[in-house]
């Protein structure tokens, strides 16, 4: 989970901002760099830039952000996707034929981000998307409708508290894994602390959802989390604690390790 913003994004931000602004595309005010704005459109952009330069997120500002090629409706009330979460669906779709017949469940969804990029690709799969905060899931709610289809179920619940089904294949999450301390914190003032912070070590969300999946998921169901890059081995040892099988970490492309997943034992 990185800080929002990155100075190296500057200009990207601010062209940007001047498409939301003048409704023209980046092709057009490029072709046309002589393009000038109305005195109104000049007063918003400045707002607008002076709102990003405070730290708050574009994806905020704007009210959408990309995610596995969907232009997902945002507000704060929803943590920002990040570009590093879609290893997580990536890793949902390589494992998913092998696994038995049954639902997936996402928990923690927030926008509803990896819900539905799996409902965008998996057609005989249900995808029960957990949230717990109302405003976040009033967000996925809109995203689900555009995108999801009918193959996600919402439900309001605190990670697998509310779920009844016990015949989950897949259990996915990208949970809160900040420690309370992390330096990171203060740039990421503007989203819901809530998704971001986890306790005194970061981890007190990942071991409640590992402890808690063998209730709901079927022998053999695949749990995958995503974490903090330096918190590999940390999950890995949560896993092994609650006698997961066949353990093992995935590395993004930069050669961090972001995601770790183990399978429930066959009765």
């Amino acid at each position: 989970m990185t800080a929002d913003p990155q100075p190296s994004t500057a200009r990207l931000d601010a062209e940007l901002l001047a498409v939301y602004v003048t409704g023209r595309s980046r092709a057009h005010l490029y072709a046309f760099p002589e393009t000038e704005l109305s005195a109104r459109q000049q007063s918003s952009l400045d707002r607008l830039l002076q709102r990003r330069c405070s730290g708050e997120p574009l994806a905020y500002i704007v009210g959408e952000r990309e995610f596995w090629s969907l232009p997902l409706t945002l507000t704060p009330g929803a943590l920002v996707p990040r570009a590093d979460t879609e290893l997580l669906v990536e890793q949902a779709l390589r494992h998913h034929a092998a696994l038995p017949a049954g639902s997936i469940i996402e928990l923690g969804t927030g926008s509803g981000a990896i819900a539905v990029a799996l409902a965008q690709e998996l057609e005989d799969r249900l995808i029960i998307a957990v949230e717990l905060h109302t405003e976040a899931l009033q967000v996925a709610r809109g995203n689900v409708r555009r995108f999801g289809r009918e193959r996600v179920q919402l439900l309001q619940g605190d990670w697998l508290e509310s779920i009844a089904d016990t015949s989950a294949a897949m259990i996915i999450a990208n949970p809160p894994y900040l420690a309370s301390n992390d330096p990171h914190l203060p740039a990421l003032r503007h989203e819901p602390r809530s998704a971001l912070v986890s306790g005194v070590s970061g981890l007190e969300d990942i071991e409640r959802i590992v402890s808690s999946a063998r209730r709901v998921g079927m022998p053999g169901c695949l749990l995958l989390l995503e974490h903090g890059c330096d918190q590999a081995s940390s999950v890995r040892s949560i896993l092994r604690h609650y006698n997961y099988q066949r353990i093992q970490t995935e590395p993004d492309l930069t050669g961090l390790e972001r995601v770790s997943l183990g399978y429930l034992q066959h009765a």
